[in-house]
């Protein structure tokens, strides 16, 4: 870290390098309150999962042969596979806390429903939204760095803030926890919200639905920390203080911010 701020001081006033100028600079990534609500969901998300399995696990319970049992893949009363079965639960010693992951979850939950409204609005009034959203060309971006990630091929495409698959993902996370809190207000309250639970197919397939958005939401979580760790300490400290280091010749966001007002 010493050696790199040695490095962009010498850069900044054109020392031991070839050119006329600096060819790296600081550029502000994400704003103060993206890096709070981001670093709030992130305990908050976690909670929920963990809670939701705790609640998934006494449901699912074989020995209790819940006819409603919608946790698995299976025809009629055939069950071919279930998620997380006991030998998970043994292996990290969590007993049976139906209660306890129902409080949890649904103490958690306004904290992830009024985290995700203020994240929404925020990003919407701010123009970041701009950065968010998918454009034309994502999906042929997405499928190229996806190749890059499993090594079939080389070259990045050209990006600002965000890369086609970066704007896919985390705009169906916006889809996502608008769907879990759509499908838990209708687990939550089926006779206050029935016309919700009766919208979304009736009760149990409002937590089919439920569960299902539940494992994206992991496989999201999983791989999005995988991706970081690839990507590197410049990536993160971007996530923790806001700033990133950029090269001169990259595409300025902050330019871009202005250009909207």
């Amino acid at each position: 870290m010493a050696d790199l701020i040695q490095r962009m001081g010498m850069e900044a006033k054109g020392e031991g390098l070839k050119g006329d100028g600096p060819s790296i600079r600081l550029e502000r990534k994400h704003p103060l309150a993206i890096r709070w609500m981001h670093w709030v969901n992130f305990p908050v998300l976690f909670t929920m999962i963990w809670s939701g399995l705790l609640i998934y696990w006494n449901d699912s319970d074989n020995s209790y042969q819940y006819p409603h049992r919608v946790y698995r893949i299976g025809v009629g009363k055939v069950t071919l596979f279930r998620f997380f079965p006991n030998w998970f639960y043994t292996v990290l010693h969590v007993p049976y806390h139906v209660t306890q992951g129902l409080s949890y979850h649904f103490f958690f939950m306004w904290f992830f429903a009024i985290n995700g409204i203020v994240w929404v609005l925020y990003t919407w009034l701010s123009g970041e939204w701009r950065f968010l959203l998918p454009q034309r060309q994502s999906v042929r971006e997405a499928i190229q760095v996806t190749l890059v990630d499993l090594h079939l091929r080389k070259g990045l495409p050209a990006q600002t803030k965000y890369n086609g698959a970066q704007r896919i993902a985390y705009t169906s996370c916006i889809v996502m926890g608008a769907g879990m809190l759509l499908t838990g207000l209708a687990i939550y309250k089926p006779t206050q919200t029935h016309w919700l639970t009766t919208l979304l197919g009736g009760y149990e397939m409002a937590r089919w639905l439920h569960f299902w958005i539940t494992m994206a939401f992991l496989g999201f979580f999983l791989v999005h920390v995988g991706q970081v760790i690839l990507a590197g300490w410049n990536n993160f400290r971007s996530m923790v203080s806001g700033r990133e280091i950029q090269r001169v010749e990259a595409p300025s966001l902050e330019a871009e911010r202005r250009s909207w007002r």
